[in-house]
């Protein structure tokens, strides 16, 4: 049976427009691999943009080492970032609309020019124009939180929001020895190193640009790339403030409504 890659977009398009958990899409489709994984995603971003929303980053998923080889892959994925997705530093996150919301802390980037192909640490570094501390708010769209990586890259990685501190150059920072302190609600406080991020956040950044130039897609000036999770998610609920602090960098927060 041929696959309906575009209803299958629809459907999880739909859930994420309307906060409404679905069955696994490999339940019922077995034979999905990563690469219809992928197009399944760009076709629900197709149905974005026809909405009006507009394409303004990247970001990188299963960055953590660990992490990939719990889940037998050897590289991170990858999602779009839209305009919609954005929450402003110190605003409220409305809990109405998501399914399973959880928080992670991660090193962002806005690049000053564009990027693409093989690239090295220099020609990654010298496209950053601002590093911002940064959470983004992941929300899968699966019932009961099940599901295996192709429907999570189907999913579009689980974007759901992101929150981006004040930005500064990049010079002078360690990139790779930052390190981020997450607190949610006051009933969870996380540590971790940016070291996590795949080793290094600008290793993370290459890998981006490595992997939509198999696609002939790059990076453009002035989009916002995610780098990663430092630490693991923390589920979120009514009444939380959550804030990340980054010596080094600046802090960033936001709070959390029904």
């Amino acid at each position: 049976m041929t696959l309906d890659l575009a209803s299958l977009a629809q459907t999880v398009d739909q859930a994420a427009l309307e906060g409404c958990p679905i069955p696994m899409l490999t339940a019922d489709h077995p034979s999905l691999d990563i690469e219809t994984a992928y197009t399944v995603q760009r076709l629900s971003m197709d149905r974005r943009y026809a909405r009006g929303e507009s394409l303004v980053g990247m970001k990188m998923g299963l960055t953590s080492k660990a992490k990939m080889e719990q889940m037998g892959v050897h590289e991170p994925i990858y999602g779009h970032l839209t305009g919609a997705m954005t929450l402003a530093d110190g605003a409220a996150f409305q809990l109405a609309g998501s399914c399973h919301p959880r928080v992670e802390p991660e090193i962002a980037f806005t690049l000053g020019t564009d990027i693409s192909g093989h690239v090295d640490r220099n020609q990654a570094l010298a496209a950053i124009a601002t590093v911002h501390p940064a959470m983004e708010i992941i929300d899968s769209r699966f019932t009961d939180f099940k599901f295996t990586l192709i429907d999570v890259v189907a999913d579009n990685t689980s974007a759901c929001a992101y929150v981006l501190g004040p930005g500064q150059a990049v010079a002078g920072l360690d990139l790779a020895a930052l390190e981020l302190s997450l607190d949610v609600g006051g009933r969870e406080q996380l540590k971790g190193m940016s070291s996590a991020i795949y080793g290094h956040p600008l290793d993370s950044l290459r890998q981006l640009c490595a992997m939509l130039d198999r696609r002939g897609e790059g990076l453009q000036a002035g989009q916002t790339v995610l780098a990663g999770a430092a630490t693991a998610a923390v589920f979120l609920q009514a009444g939380d403030k959550v804030q990340l602090d980054i010596p080094g960098l600046a802090s960033v927060g936001f709070s959390v409504e029904a």
